[in-house]
């Protein structure tokens, strides 16, 4: 049996594409009626600017206050001259002259001897020309005295720190004591300070130092000056 229609003249085959179409143009113009507003125009007012009037600034009218001129001073009053009597007589000196005539005798004035302060001149015992003297260390150059001079300070130290002291004083490992002190011109031992970890081994110090032996003083350019020396004591403590 043949078909009378023809198939290209088929409405219905492309009926999904056109529902498709339809559909997205009905939701177009459904969203655009939504949102579509209207402004009603005359409550609308953007305003005018009219830039032909001139803007003049008012000055305000300022009144001067004139002062008045102070008044005059008062007139002086007449200056009173009272008159005192002079009842105390008063005794004039008389400055005699210094100047002498041709008889006065002119004495010779004697010569005033003016005495010398010596200074007390600290040399340290590095740089001095004549090196402190230690009993027994007469002999040989400068150099030979300070080395028997440091020798014979340590063995005397040695000899007479009392070593018991560390267990009365409950130290224990290595203690080092540095001890300042000065010949002075005379050879004595003067200005002995110490300084320790403790300060009883601070007085022990002192105390031997200051048993040190007189020692021929130092000299510079020939004079006896105070000579500094600096002892430093190292203390080992038994455990």
């Amino acid at each position: 049996m043949e078909l009378k229609k023809n198939p290209n003249a088929n409405v219905g085959r492309n009926s999904s594409l056109y529902f498709a179409i339809g559909l997205a143009l009905m939701l177009f113009l459904t969203n655009y009626a939504i949102n579509y507003k209207t402004y009603d125009k005359s409550a609308i007012d953007i305003g005018q600017l009219n830039l032909d009037q001139e803007l003049e600034e008012e000055i305000p009218i300022t009144e001067q206050l004139q002062t008045p001129p102070p008044p005059p001073p008062p007139p002086a009053a007449p200056e009173q001259i009272s008159v005192v009597e002079d009842e105390e007589e008063v005794v004039e000196t008389v400055i005699e002259s210094t100047e002498s005539d041709q008889e006065t005798e002119i004495v010779k004035v004697e010569d005033v001897a003016v005495e010398e302060v010596e200074e007390d001149i600290e040399v340290p015992f590095a740089v001095i020309e004549n090196v402190p003297v230690f009993p027994g260390c007469e002999s040989g150059n400068n150099d030979a005295k300070k080395a028997c001079m440091s020798e014979k300070i340590a063995a005397f130290v040695n000899k007479k720190f009392n070593t018991e002291l560390a267990s009365e004083l409950g130290l224990t490992g290595r203690q080092r004591i540095n001890v300042i002190f000065k010949i002075d011109k005379t050879g004595n031992i003067t200005g002995i300070r110490a300084r320790a970890p403790h300060p009883g081994l601070e007085k022990e110090a002192a105390r031997v130092i200051g048993l040190l032996p007189q020692m021929k003083p130092g000299k510079q350019r020939g004079k006896p000056v105070t000579v500094p020396y600096s002892l430093p004591i190292i203390f080992q403590v038994q455990d």
